[in-house]
């Protein structure tokens, strides 16, 4: 007894005197202790010969296997005196205690870090190093902390032992099952002290406090970018080497990273389950429902540096930090316009091919950009989110919104040079300046007819085409004008609001008051060129002055007849169908 207390004092002596006699002959590890190196030969040899009777794991020290059946067991002997924590190791045990004390005596020499432990130091100085020693047998994934690997192998494995009672989620790893667990509770028990966000793991908020610091160690080589995390430059990366290896199974689409395809998928699935709770729309991604968020509460949490603006998306904040470098990267190829994103440059590319790869399943029309393809569905669906504060007004697209808006401040900085008109908008006084010129670049490919403005022509070739896209939901009537399509709606309601202060007349639009006036007025401020006729409204000139040009577009289809005016045509056709035309 007194023989075997002197040995074990004298080995306990030697750990204190960090002599280490004994020494491996097949590295250059020395120990104190014959039983270490015995221990550290069998990582040399891989000899495993302490099995576990409850799984497939195997050891090489016994002490490991005990350790490792407390994850069957589920055994904390190891308890905090300062809080409830317990562990299954004393190691754990000490690493936790410097949690209380806040001592951090590991400091890495190349940046601010500081550590409790110096494993953690070793662990921390391979993000500077990019050293991952640790590889996978069946993939070429390597890892800097053998954890990680540990949990890569179950990937292949396909184990998933830890399963949710409340659904019929599984995982490969306990710490997964606790965090999705919260998901069942709402717990969020990661809190921000700098403001009220809180987080369901720790990593969340470790990323979160970045936005805050705004650190980003994490440089590219190729470019000027820099980012809080390694994972969004392995992201990032991936755009210059433009590898995309997630093909999708049911289009051509391919995408640098799988989860962009695990969402394109949707698209094809028709899955929307991210619902609005103050309107109609649907999402399939919940990103996008808390973007949409923003349009009915206002919110623009991204401000410009440079000026007041502010944005509802980060993505639109970046765009715009543009206009101020004036920096325009992306060139196009055929003619000389340049662009600073190249999803700007891709929908330029449009107007030359003429693709337009965005179709509205409920009519033929097209468009060469998706928020053309959204803008349009509102006409389906009648949504107009954008509503006016200052009236009852609402529309479908914004920038309606905001030309309505100088309707109510009554800003008119673009004045005519040539007469006293003011407009809100550049592109009104463009237009305007039209009628001084007589200038009409809109012209009709199947007839002589030119236009002012786009928007004109595009109603025009409705006539050409007989396309009727707005229906009355009370009655058949079908019109080619929205504008048309109010107005006739006033005659289901039997609302005239515009009334005669000469007669008892009144009339559902300004419009038809207008013209009613000129009966009382006798005016008659339309004159035709060639004759000197004049007329109450510009439409009756139009079509006089085609009985001098002999032009008479509208013919029947069931004898040689054509007149000028489609009225005229309306009234011949009666003559083939027996009806009495008056």
């Amino acid at each position: 007894m007194h023989h075997s207390c002197t040995k074990n004092n004298l080995k306990h002596r030697m750990s204190h005197a960090e002599e280490k006699p004994i020494q491996c002959d097949l590295c250059n590890k020395a120990f104190t202790q014959k039983c270490n190196l015995k221990n550290h030969v069998m990582t040399h040899t891989g000899e495993k010969p302490f099995q576990c009777v409850l799984c497939n794991s195997a050891f090489s020290i016994k002490r490991y296997l005990t350790q490792h059946m407390r994850t069957h067991t589920e055994e904390k002997p190891f308890q905090c005196d300062l809080c409830d924590s317990a562990f299954p190791i004393k190691g754990y045990l000490t690493q936790h205690m410097k949690t209380h004390s806040g001592e951090k005596p590991f400091q890495c020499n190349l940046c601010d870090s500081a550590f409790s432990l110096k494993g953690y130091l070793t662990k921390h100085m391979r993000i500077h190093t990019g050293e991952k020693p640790f590889q996978c047998d069946l993939c070429d994934s390597a890892f800097i902390q053998k954890g990680n690997l540990r949990k890569h192998m179950k990937t292949h494995s396909g184990e998933k032992s830890f399963q949710c009672n409340l659904c019929d989620s599984a995982f490969s790893q306990k710490s997964n099952l606790t965090q999705h667990m919260r998901t069942h509770s709402g717990e969020k028990p990661f809190q921000c002290d700098l403001c009220d966000s809180s987080f369901l793991i720790k990593g969340s908020l470790t990323k979160h406090m970045k936005t805050h610091t705004g650190e980003k160690p994490f440089q590219c080589d190729l470019c000027d970018s820099a980012f809080s995390l390694k994972g969004n430059l392995t992201l990032h990366m991936k755009f210059h080497t433009r590898k995309k290896p997630f093909h999708c199974d049911l289009c051509d689409s391919a995408f640098p990273l799988k989860c962009y395809l695990t969402k394109h998928m949707k698209t094809h699935s028709g899955e929307k389950p991210f619902q609005c709770d103050l309107c109609v729309s649907a999402f399939s991604q919940k990103g996008n429902l808390i973007q949409h968020m923003r349009i009915h509460t206002g919110e623009k949490p991204f401000h410009c540096d440079l000026c007041d603006s502010a944005f509802s998306q980060k993505g639109n904040l970046t765009q715009h930090r543009k206009t101020h470098s004036g920096e325009k990267p992306f060139q196009c190829d055929m003619c000389n316009s340049a662009f600073s994103q190249k999803c700007t440059l891709t929908q330029h590319m449009r107007t030359h091919s003429g693709e337009k790869p965005f179709q509205c399943d409920l009519c033929d029309s097209s468009f060469s950009i998706k928020v053309s393809l959204t803008n349009h569905m509102r006409i389906h669906t009648g949504e107009k989110p954008f509503h006016c504060d200052f009236c009852d007004s609402s529309f479908p697209i914004k920038g309606y919104l905001t030309q309505h808006m100088k309707t109510h401040t009554e800003e008119k900085l673009f004045q005519c040079d040539l007469c006293n008109s003011a407009f809100a908008q550049k592109g009104y006084l463009a237009q305007h300046m039209r009628t001084h010129s007589g200038e009409k670049p809109f012209q009709c490919d199947l007839c002589d007819s030119s236009f002012l403005i786009k928007g004109s022509l595009i109603k025009h070739m409705r006539i050409h085409t007989g396309e009727k896209p707005f229906q009355c939901d009370l009655c058949d009537s079908a019109f080619s004008q929205k504008g048309n399509l109010t107005q006739h709606r006033k005659t289901h309601s039997g609302e005239k609001a515009f009334q005669c202060n000469l007669c008892d007349s009144s009339f559902s639009i300004k419009g038809s008051l207008t013209k009613h006036m000129m009966i009382h007025t006798g005016e008659k401020p339309f004159q035709c060129d060639l004759c000197g006729s004049a007329f109450p409204l510009k439409g009756y000139l139009t079509q006089h002055v085609k009985t001098h040009s002999g032009k008479k577009p509208f013919q029947c289809d069931l004898c040689n007849s054509a007149f000028s005016r489609k009225s005229n045509l309306t009234q011949h056709m009666k003559t083939h169908t027996g009806e009495k035309p008056f």
